[in-house]
């Protein structure tokens, strides 16, 4: 299963209306990131392990011939021992020109958040880093953790992409 979103980029300067996220799913809790970062979307198939590569790194796999890193989120962020099953879903990034793959549970929908539906991210302490948060997104009774992908991905724990230029 693999799902473009190309299409779903057409239109993204709607008169200032709004930011995309694409919605997806950690344990309980549902996050959101920017979906311009977005490439596409894969039902999780098996990786290949690198040796001495952080845990969080599950491994690579070959994406049309290019061989790209593969991030599980649950693990990075510690929220349990990850479950693969029918749900489970790798989100293609294109982050500052370099390709990569997230691991999350699932994946809900393209939800468009208008400014004032961000909230500012609340101080955590040490239990969750918020400079990789952007805010939080509040629909109704919804609430999204929207996340800085272009900051997780190049932070140097991650160790994956350079700094990008700000």
């Amino acid at each position: 299963m693999s799902i473009t979103l190309n299409t779903l980029k057409t239109g993204d300067a709607k008169d200032g209306a709004g930011n995309e996220f694409l919605a997806f799913t950690l344990g309980s809790e549902e996050y959101g990131i920017d979906i311009l970062k977005v490439q596409e979307i894969r039902g999780y198939e098996a990786v290949t392990r690198i040796a001495n590569a952080p845990e969080f790194i599950k491994g690579v796999i070959n994406l049309r011939g290019i061989i790209i890193p593969v991030v599980d989120m649950r693990i990075k962020f510690n929220l349990g021992t990850p479950v693969y099953d029918q749900f489970t879903v790798v989100i293609i990034l294109n982050i500052g020109g370099r390709i990569m793959g997230m691991v999350v549970d699932s994946v809900s929908d393209v939800t468009t958040l208008t400014p004032d539906q961000v909230k500012p991210a609340p101080e955590m302490g040490s239990a969750f880093n918020s400079d990789y948060m952007i805010g939080l997104g509040t629909i109704d009774e919804r609430m999204l953790i929207l996340v800085d992908i272009d900051k997780l991905m190049s932070s140097n724990e991650m160790g994956l992409i350079e700094k990008l230029a700000a």
